[in-house]
This record gives structure tokens, C-alpha cells and sequence, in this order.
């Protein structure tokens, strides 16, 4: 095997399968750090993360080796050690990591090598996803990982559930909430290598899933498939996760109930977390008194157009008033640190802000606005980056997104700043895809927007397509979109503009 010393860092370019974990495990056993490559990069990306966490060997899936070839002449370049697991026929250079872990001695593992010296160490990598630019590998410390194996435990699962897991292992949801958390409570987890709404609810059925775990889109996935025998007979009783838009709540409830749905909110680098333990529809958590002052955070008044914090004479931030949008952050503390990114103190910059209400304190920046309304619920807003100014006025694209998404003709939404020259700020732009077999009703569209929005949060631009794309992680890719424009000259999708004086 190759020469690691405890602490050295090996990648993992794998899908979500049982190799996956047994890898994490034992690597964590002998004491070297791991990191959790997203499986679609190649290229630049790819060997930018290896490089951002000092990678020393790399371990990959046979079905990615034929993709990666003409990654591999670089890879070696760079002096890693290249694994596969599973695989008899592989391309020169490339070891099988099972023949040579077996020709290891087979003893015990010296307790020393997986002891942490302290709690905050670094023992994986989990890389953001790089929306505006290259990924950055996120410092995951012993003590995160000890968190997280809480996490089902808060969440109202107990040993007797059945754990359905459908998420991209190298997302935190995927593996420090759902297999960490599952091992917290020794509960049974049904791994599935890759989402499928058409297969969801038989395999629910066949496997007696009593605990289902999604992120982003993957609700809004079930609810827009046509009826099936198996929704109705299924014995899934809690629905955990993060992202999940009201109006698909409220219509996943309504078909695939009865069932409890627990909304979450957190960043993988994050020192900050929510629960929506009471199951207000459309809230991340609630603000109670108790909940901040053992998960303390603050929500502060932030400025769209300068993309800074507000502050007041004196130099400190402002705090929100009820029912007021405001940049969600956190006090880094040694209870709650932030611990950044491989690479150097400076990828952390603008992910912390000091002097926030006292000199010298330190607040993690989340990036994401939240409302706290009268009663301390709490709602996602829009990310700072997704939020847009246009005539004078923020507009957030989650309400826009929702107001149109009560059109029955439109199954899915994406609201989107864009640029127009000679205008200042960005105007709105939204992608539709239409719900079979609707037809784009344009009348009743510009009937509703001038109903049920201002004139400034009305999009100016329509882009129609037969789906939206999402990213590996079910997100929709905002700034993809908004990069591509309106643009007719390059764009081949129908596109329609808005002409409020014509009124259409």
C-alpha cells in the first residue's frame, strides 16, 4: 500500500454504496483524514479539490474510470496513489485496493491512531458546492461528527426505524446526518445509489421504510409523479430534511399522508442549526428562548445592494425586527467553532464578520436571509447571492417561486436575477416547465403576477423548458441560469418578455 503516515489525507470518488462506508470507517480507524470528492467533477475541479486538501492517494468507482481517463495522466503528475474498489480490469497505474489492504498484517488497528488529540481536529473534508467558483473543502472536526450523530435522535427516530437514503454521500445530509445519524440511534438505513421518484414508494414498500430523508427538489419530485398503489400502502412516518418549499409541503402532506415532515436548516461549515420540531408548515425552526441560548444566533439587517451587513453609528451590526428579512449568523465560540476551509485563512473571508454588536466578537456568516416572525418562527428567506434589487426594491426569488407555482399549469419554478444593460440592479427572470398537459396560459400568468405581486418583483423575462435542471444535491442552478441571460441569439428555448403597458 502507499506510504500514509496518520493524518494524511485520502479522497474518495465513489457513489453512495457500502464501500463508501467501509472506507470512511476504516481509513477514520487508522487515522488518516478522508475526503468526500463530489462525483461529478473532472478536470480543473477535480484536481483543484485534490490539490485544496492535500489529497495523497485517491480511491475510485469503476464505473467513473472510463469518464476519468483522461484525468489520470494529471492525477499521477500530482503524485497520488490511485485505488479502485471492485474492479478486475483496470488502466495501468490504478491498484486494487482490497488486494492490497488484505496483504496488510491482519491485526488490531493501535488505539492511538484513531484517538483525536483534541476534538476540534480535522478528520474529513466535505466540499461546498462551488455555485460562485472552484469548491472549497470544508474542515469537518471529531467534535461536528459527534454532533451529528444526535441528529435522528432530535428528530424523533428511534432504533425500530427503517432509514430511506437517497443523497449524494459526499453532501453532509447524505453522511454526517444520515449515516452518522442512523449509527447514533442503531437504526437500519436502506442505501440507495441514486434517487428514483417512479421507484420511491415500492421501494418504501419492499423494505418497510418507516424514516424518509430528502434535500431540495426531491419532495416536489413525488408529488408531481402520477398516482401509484404504492403511496397509499406505505409505512413511512417521518419525513426529515432541508429545503423543502411550502407549497410542495403542503401537497406532499395532503397525498402522502398521514406523515410528520421535520424541516431542518444548516451549512456544512456552519456553526449554526435549526429544527422545525413543531411542524409549523413552511418554518426551518423557531426562535425560543431556550433553543438560542444553547444554539445561539442572530438575525441582522443586511444590505442587497452593497452586499455588506448594515451598520449603525457606532459601527455594529443592527438586529431584524419581527416579520423583517436579516443575514442569519452565528457567534464562533470553543462550544460552536468554525473551523474554515484547506487551502488558507483567506478562503474564510466574508464568512466572518467581527464587531458585530460588541468589539471584538466574531459571528459566522451563514449567507442565507431568514424571517423570525411574532411567535419566534422561523423561514427561509433567500440566499444573499440569490436575492436581487431591481427598481429600488429587494426581491427575494423564493416569493416570487411561490406565487407562481400556485398556477396549476406550471409544475416546477426557478426565479432568477439577471443583468439588463443601461438598467441598474437585476430585473427577474424565471424558468418554467409546464405540468402535463397543460399548456402555457399566458393570459391567466400575467393576471396572477399582477395580482399576487408588486411591479417590481414581476419577471420580466419567461424562459419555457421541458424540465429545470438541478444540481447533484437537487438544488436549482440559479446562477447557471441567470449567467445565460435572455438572450434570444443563444438561447434555443421559447422566451417571452413582459409588457405591462400592453399589459401582457
Amino acid at each position: 500500500a502507499a506510504p500514509l503516515a496518520p493524518g494524511a489525507t485520502v479522497a474518495l470518488l465513489l457513489p453512495a454504496c457500502p464501500e463508501f462506508l467501509w472506507l470512511w470507517f476504516g481509513l477514520a480507524k487508522a487515522g488518516l483524514r478522508t475526503a468526500f470528492v463530489p462525483t461529478a467533477l473532472r478536470r480543473g475541479p477535480l484536481q483543484h479539490c485534490l490539490r485544496s486538501c492535500g489529497a495523497r492517494a485517491l480511491v475510485l468507482a469503476p464505473e467513473f474510470l472510463e469518464s476519468l481517463e483522461p484525468d489520470l495522466p494529471a492525477l499521477r503528475a500530482m503524485g497520488l496513489h490511485l485505488w479502485t474498489v471492485g474492479s478486475d480490469t483496470r488502466p495501468a497505474g490504478i491498484s486494487d485496493f482490497l488486494a492490497e489492504a488484505s496483504a496488510e498484517v491482519d491485526g488490531p488497528v493501535p488505539g492511538y491512531l484513531s484517538a483525536p488529540q483534541n476534538m476540534t481536529d480535522t478528520c474529513l473534508y466535505i466540499f461546498t458546492s462551488g455555485t460562485t467558483g472552484l469548491p472549497k473543502a470544508a474542515r469537518i472536526s471529531h467534535l461536528k461528527i459527534l454532533q451529528c450523530q444526535a441528529f435522528y435522535q432530535l428528530c424523533g427516530a428511534h432504533q425500530e426505524d427503517v432509514i430511506y437514503l437517497a443523497l449524494p454521500l459526499y453532501h453532509m445530509s447524505g453522511s454526517l446526518l444520515g449515516i452518522v445519524g442512523c449509527l447514533g440511534i442503531g437504526a437500519t438505513v436502506v442505501l440507495k445509489s441514486k434517487f428514483s421518484a417512479g421507484q420511491f414508494w415500492e421501494d418504501c414498500q419492499q423494505h418497510r421504510v418507516t424514516v424518509f430523508q430528502y434535500i431540495g427538489e426531491l419532495c416536489r419530485y413525488l408529488v408531481n409523479q402520477p398516482p401509484n398503489k404504492a403511496e397509499r400502502g406505505h409505512k413511512v412516518r417521518l419525513v426529515v430534511g432541508s429545503g423543502l418549499r411550502p407549497d410542495t409541503w403542503e401537497r406532499f402532506v395532503r397525498r402522502f399522508g398521514p406523515l410528520q415532515v421535520l424541516e431542518t436548516y444548516g451549512l456544512t461549515e456552519g456553526n449554526v442549526a435549526t429544527f422545525n420540531y413543531t411542524g409549523q408548515q413552511g418554518a426551518v425552526g423557531r426562535a425560543s428562548w431556550l433553543y438560542k441560548h444553547v444554539f445561539p444566533f442572530s438575525l441582522i439587517r443586511y444590505d442587497v445592494t452593497t452586499g455588506e451587513p448594515v451598520r449603525d453609528t457606532q459601527g455594529h451590526c443592527v438586529a431584524t425586527s419581527p416579520g423583517e428579512p436579516g443575514l442569519l449568523v452565528a457567534p464562533v465560540s470553543q462550544q460552536s467553532p468554525f473551523l474554515g476551509y484547506a487551502g488558507g485563512p483567506e478562503l474564510a473571508r466574508g464568512k466572518l464578520l467581527k464587531h458585530v454588536f460588541q468589539p471584538g466578537d466574531v459571528f459566522f456568516n451563514t449567507g442565507d436571509l431568514l424571517v423570525c416572525d411574532n411567535q419566534g418562527f422561523l423561514r427561509f428567506h433567500d440566499r444573499t447571492g440569490d436575492t436581487f434589487r431591481w427598481k429600488g426594491e429587494n426581491v427575494a426569488t423564493t416569493e416570487v417561486a411561490e406565487a407562481l407555482e400556485a398556477l396549476d399549469f406550471l409544475q416546477e419554478v426557478n426565479v432568477y436575477g439577471v443583468t439588463v444593460p443601461g438598467h441598474e440592479g437585476r430585473a427577474g427572470m424565471a424558468a418554467l416547465a409546464l405540468r402535463p398537459p397543460h399548456s402555457l396560459d399566458l393570459v391567466q400568468l400575467y393576471a396572477h403576477v399582477s395580482e399576487n405581486l408588486p411591479p417590481y418583483a414581476r419577471p420580466r423575462f419567461l424562459r419555457l423548458q421541458e424540465s429545470l435542471a438541478t444540481t447533484e444535491t437537487f438544488k436549482q442552478q440559479k446562477v447557471r441560469m441567470a449567467k445565460e441571460g435572455f438572450d434570444p441569439s443563444t438561447l434555443s428555448d421559447p422566451l417571452y418578455i413582459l409588457d405591462q403597458a400592453g399589459g401582457a
